[in-house]
């Protein structure tokens, strides 16, 4: 290819925080077999449909890139459950799917570079505990933990997962404080007994 399509990329390089679309190349006169090329050259890292990260940007993807690219791929979608507290802080391992709720309604495809596990959601509770996150590279939507750590029991219920609870509790992650909104929650969702025996007493031990 011309040099001054080098350039160009070097003016996005400037112009853009390491993401840029399908839309921002062509107007900065890129043509498609381009952008293909830019791609197969290792300029260009196709991250979901209609958008690219810029790999010799010179930024490292920052830590929580597959949540944004996510929601560049649908910017609907909500990073939910595990994924949710793992990004919030509440875990240290991330999971293996980044999991992401969107509404009943929503249908649209999500291909990602990643695994990604789907919820579907009514949309009366959809928005319920949702929170915009926005970041120098890009924005993405979230639940909050309390909405997370419910719709974990409640819709998973596994042992596993009673014991991702007893390991946020124990090491100080999850305090009483946010018990009463996790129960509002769940009250919200007609699960009002969400909790097993080992989780309600390490609660009640917060108080000694």
């Amino acid at each position: 290819m011309r040099a001054n399509t080098y350039g160009k990329m070097n003016h996005l390089y400037k112009k853009y925080r390491g993401y840029t679309s399908t839309r921002g190349l062509t107007e900065e006169g890129l043509t498609n077999r381009q952008i293909s090329v830019l791609a197969e050259e290792g300029y260009l890292e196709r991250v979901c449909h209609g958008h690219y990260w810029m790999l010799q940007c010179g930024y490292e993807k920052p830590y929580d890139y597959k949540c944004i690219e996510a929601c560049l791929s649908n910017p609907r979608a909500v990073i939910s459950m595990k994924s949710a507290c793992f990004y919030q802080g509440m875990t240290e391992q991330e999971p293996e799917y980044l999991t992401v709720s969107t509404e009943r309604t929503d249908r649209s495809a999500m291909k990602t570079n990643f695994p990604i596990e789907r919820h579907f959601f009514s949309g009366s509770n959809f928005r319920l505990g949702l929170k915009h996150v926005k970041t120098e590279f890009g924005c993405y939507n979230i639940y909050d933990i309390e909405r997370s750590v419910c719709d974990i029991i409640r819709l998973e219920g596994k042992s596993e997962d009673h014991e991702l609870l007893i390991e946020m509790l124990d090491s100080g992650r999850l305090e009483k404080s946010r018990y009463k909104r996790i129960l509002k929650y769940a009250q919200l969702f007609n699960r009002a007994n969400l909790f097993s025996s080992d989780i309600l007493e390490r609660l009640s031990a917060q108080d000694e």
